[in-house]
């Protein structure tokens, strides 16, 4: 009787995961209210008219001086990851959650770098000159009608990829939060990561 009292044992509690550093902290929430309002206007200035003259540019050109903005904050998020350390995942390793999660990322970080780069060069390949809030920056190549187009296609559909990865990475986030509880949100947070 004895033995079995002392060999039944409660099980180990589960250590607090380990939080991002509160640079990728910021970043994330900084670049993913950017990249939402971004696509949310970009999608609205598709429908404006383009009369009367220079309504429309102006709001092309707060999308492209937002962009290269938001392709800055990119580029040190990426270099910020590479260099530093970050928690392991959530996920058991070789699962097909963890293989999704990981192919989610990898695609949203391809994603957020196609983006601005597909923006900023088609809008080089135009006749019109970029403004960086309205400041005219020095022309990259000649205008090339072909080029701009292929390029805005390619703006478009990484614009329209990026929003689908955002909504499975939501609908995951919500998974872990609602059900799992496995504190996955909170490694996102400036406060102290937890099991429930």
């Amino acid at each position: 009787m004895s033995e079995a009292v002392h060999s039944h044992q409660d099980p180990p509690e589960v250590s607090p995961p380990v939080q991002y550093d509160r640079m990728l902290v910021a970043l994330h929430w900084l670049l993913a209210m950017g990249l939402i309002a971004q696509l949310g206007l970009g999608l609205w200035m598709d429908d404006l008219p383009k009369e009367p003259v220079g309504y429309r540019a102006q709001w092309f050109n707060l999308h492209k001086s937002i962009g290269i903005c938001l392709g800055l904050l990119i580029l040190w998020r990426l270099g910020w990851r590479i260099t530093h350390s970050v928690p392991a995942s959530v996920n058991l390793p070789g699962t097909w959650q963890d293989k999704l999660s990981t192919l989610t990322h990898r695609a949203m970080y391809l994603c957020m770098l196609l983006m601005p780069l597909s923006g900023f060069l088609g809008s080089n390949f135009s006749p019109y000159p970029v403004k960086f809030f309205g400041v005219a920056l020095p022309r990259w190549f000649a205008p090339d009608p072909d080029l701009k187009s292929l390029l805005s296609e390619v703006h478009e559909l990484t614009a329209t990829l990026f929003m689908a990865l955002v909504a499975l990475h939501f609908a995951a986030v919500l998974w872990h939060v609602l059900v799992k509880r496995d504190g996955l949100l909170q490694r996102m947070t400036w406060g102290r990561a937890h099991h429930d």
